[in-house]
């Protein structure tokens, strides 16, 4: 018998009818003997749609009554599975997030989950009754609802799990697990049976939707067993642990790529100390995420400086520099947006060289043009031109073999 969390996203919920699915295979868990406590997200779209009917009484919702209007669809989701459980004979108690005292830290929007109280959910599966959480939402010390940002329900399915130091936290989606690369992009990625938490951590923040980055970051440091599975097939998805149990790492575990990137470049800026804090400073005040960033050589004193942002902050990251570029005396402000991010990932990097030199190799073989590099232990990023994504992601595919069919190279 095994402790299970199991938590269910917006599609997995979406209607009526998969709510009564999900309803069947929880029982199916409970029938082989596994405790199951269930985590679940609001109906798919909801929480957009009451966004936008937030937004459509006021302009700028205070953000404590925003979180409180939120946090109502998942009361909506954890009702209606409770009510499916109790018509099959499965004893179960719905809580919101407040009921199970998930406390956080009072930030309204972005909360984070500060501990939880698991009394009364230890005391239900003694007594063989089901919970069905709200996800999303916590509860701060002064009463308030606030709702935890985007990735919220995977991230209390994994504090749950952390608190109650199950067995394993299954996040069940519409996938069937983490593959190599995105299968709408490559035609023979695959499915990966085990992928550690760092690899999957750099792979969700570099634009693996499969997982929050929050989320595996949480697993990853109170060692929660993760596992992602398809909420509409059996089968065993992939298990996201601490380290893979095969004897030889492969080089390369996946890629990602991430579309909606623009890069920002100050040309003659003047080559002297403190003059990228000058720059990035003010950016980061306006709490615009900075990626990737380059630093050229300086010659005659000047130097050029070039970073990159998400798509949608590009034009107000321009708009706030154009100032600053003056009173620097740089050259030139510029930018492009239409550039995307490719990155590939994998713990067997540690111990092979040669892995940039592949994947640039390959690139040029196709005559894509590199326009930025980053890298890490594990991870290689380059920025390219967003029109060369789909054949970018697919030579890099071929070149680590990672098909599956493919034979690996001599």
């Amino acid at each position: 018998m095994a402790l299970i969390v199991q938590k269910y996203g917006g599609t997995s919920v979406a209607t009526a009818e998969r709510i009564q699915a999900v309803a069947d295979r929880i029982c199916k868990f409970r029938d082989a003997g596994d405790q199951v406590v269930v985590v679940v997200s609001a109906m798919s779209g909801e929480t957009n749609r009451l966004e936008e009917l937030g937004q459509s009484i006021v302009a700028e919702p205070l953000e404590r009554e925003m979180d409180v209007l939120l946090a109502t669809g998942e009361q909506v989701t954890i009702a209606l599975l409770s009510m499916a459980l109790h018509e099959r004979g499965c004893p179960a108690k719905s809580y919101l997030g407040d009921q199970v005292c998930i406390r956080t830290d009072g930030n309204f929007g972005k909360a984070r989950i500060r501990d939880i109280d698991t009394t009364s959910l230890e005391a239900d599966l003694k007594a063989g009754v089901t919970p069905v959480i709200a996800g999303f939402q916590g509860v701060d010390d002064a009463g308030n609802v606030n709702t935890l940002g985007r990735g919220g329900s995977d991230t209390s399915a994994v504090a749950i799990a952390a608190a109650l130091h199950v067995d394993e936290c299954q996040i069940c989606t519409d996938v069937d697990g983490v593959y190599t690369a995105d299968p709408n992009v490559v035609d023979d990625a695959h499915r990966l049976e085990q992928i550690t938490f760092e690899e999957m951590l750099e792979l969700a923040s570099l634009g693996s939707k499969v997982l929050h980055p929050r989320s595996v970051e949480f697993a990853g440091k109170y060692r929660v067993p993760l596992r992602v599975l398809s909420t509409f097939e059996d089968g065993p998805g992939t298990l996201i642990t601490t380290e893979k149990t095969t004897m030889e790492q492969p080089i390369v575990s996946g890629i990602a790529y991430a579309r909606d990137e623009a890069k920002i470049t100050m040309s003659g800026v003047p080559d002297i100390p403190g003059v990228a804090s000058k720059i990035l400073g003010p950016v980061g005040r306006t709490d615009v995420e900075v990626d990737m960033i380059v630093q050229n050589t300086g010659a005659d004193g000047l130097t050029d400086f070039t970073f990159t942002v998400k798509r949608g902050d590009y034009d107000s990251t321009l708009a706030l520099l154009e100032p600053l570029r003056a009173k620097l005396g740089a050259r030139e402000l510029a930018g492009d947006k239409k550039i995307a991010k490719i990155s590939v990932v994998g713990v067997g990097m540690r111990s092979h060289a040669g892995v940039a030199t592949r994947m640039f190799d390959a690139l040029a073989a196709e005559n894509i043009n590199i326009l930025m590099i980053s890298t890490s232990e594990i991870k290689i990023s380059v920025v390219i031109a967003e029109r060369y994504l789909e054949l970018a992601v697919r030579c890099i595919h071929a070149e680590f073999d990672l098909g599956e069919v493919a034979e690996p190279k001599e």
